[in-house]
C-alpha cells in the first residue's frame, strides 16, 4: 500500500462569479463560454428548479443559486458551494 502523503494545493489565482441568482443566471451562464445553460433539474422534493447546468471535464454538474462558479487554472468553470467558496477562497483584486 502507498504511503499515505500530507499535502498543501499551491497557491493560484483563479476567477469566480457569484453568488448565482435569477438576476445574474444568464451572465454567469455567458462568462462560461457556452459550457453552460439554464435547465430545469431536480430540486428538493419532487419539483423541478431551474439551476444552470455547466459542462465539466467531469460531466455535467448543477450550479444552484447561491453557489459560486469558478474558472479554473485551464479555463475550465465549475460550481462552488458558498461555505466551500468561503472557506478555500479569498479576494486578490
Amino acid at each position: 500500500m502507498p504511503p499515505v502523503l500530507h499535502v498543501r494545493k499551491k497557491p493560484v489565482e483563479v476567477q469566480a462569479m457569484g453568488p448565482l441568482t435569477p438576476e445574474n443566471r444568464d451572465e454567469i451562464a455567458a462568462w462560461c463560454n457556452g459550457k453552460a445553460e439554464e435547465a430545469k433539474v431536480a430540486g428538493p422534493g419532487r419539483g423541478l428548479v431551474t439551476a444552470v447546468v455547466i459542462h465539466t471535464l467531469e460531466g455535467d454538474m448543477k450550479a444552484s443559486y447561491g453557489d459560486y462558479v469558478i474558472r479554473g487554472v485551464k479555463g475550465e468553470h465549475y460550481p462552488c458551494k458558498p461555505a466551500i467558496f468561503a472557506e478555500t477562497y479569498e479576494a486578490v483584486s
